[in-house]
């Protein structure tokens, strides 16, 4: 099957490429990381700020977020807490679950019944085991779920976490030599 993708318009500009490259691995831990990059490409940190805004708003880049290092953090207790949620209440709890500050992704996914009954997804970090379940105990309590099976996994690996990475070598996103996929 052969595939043809066309690039998009920003990625013809050679000041886009070269900012995309320069953030995939991250922003730089200064005080001013746009104005870091900046210098590096040799434009100043207002462009570099409105690059990065016409990119996003464009969708050369989906979203500029954070991956947390959990575990360099001291957080050595992972959990992703699912839930069986009655259907009419989902988007309720969903959003009161997700507003508490120390659960860090909620998510619904349909049930895979028989097997699978649950479809809520919540993540939970702590610096030990019984943090975490002392954390599923006061949300049970806090949202009223006594009535709601749920089960709580912990990690048992932890696998590399990162952000999208357009490789300059395989071509950038939207490339007829690259899938445009990130990794």
């Amino acid at each position: 099957m052969d595939m043809t993708v066309t690039p998009h318009p920003a990625l013809n500009d050679p000041l886009q490429r070269a900012l995309i490259e320069a953030i995939q691995g991250g922003l730089p831990l200064v005080a001013r990381p746009y104005a870091a990059i900046a210098e590096r490409l040799g434009v100043s940190e207002r462009e570099v700020i409105r690059s990065i805004q016409t990119l996003l708003e464009q969708g050369v880049i989906k979203r500029l977020g954070v991956v947390v290092r959990h575990y360099e953090l001291g957080y050595d207790a992972n959990a992703m807490v699912v839930w069986d949620i009655p259907d009419a209440r989902i988007g309720e709890i969903g959003r009161r679950l997700g507003g508490v500050p120390y659960v860090t992704l909620c998510y619904r996914r349909p049930r895979q019944l028989p097997q699978w009954p649950y479809n809520l997804f919540t993540m939970i970090h702590g610096r030990d085991r019984a943090e975490v379940l002392a954390r599923v105990d006061e949300l049970v309590c806090s949202v009223g779920l006594e009535a709601v099976a749920h089960q709580v996994l912990f990690s048992r690996r932890r696998f590399k976490q990162r952000g999208a990475c357009y490789s300059a070598a395989a071509g950038m996103p939207g490339d007829p030599a690259s899938s445009g996929a990130s990794r």
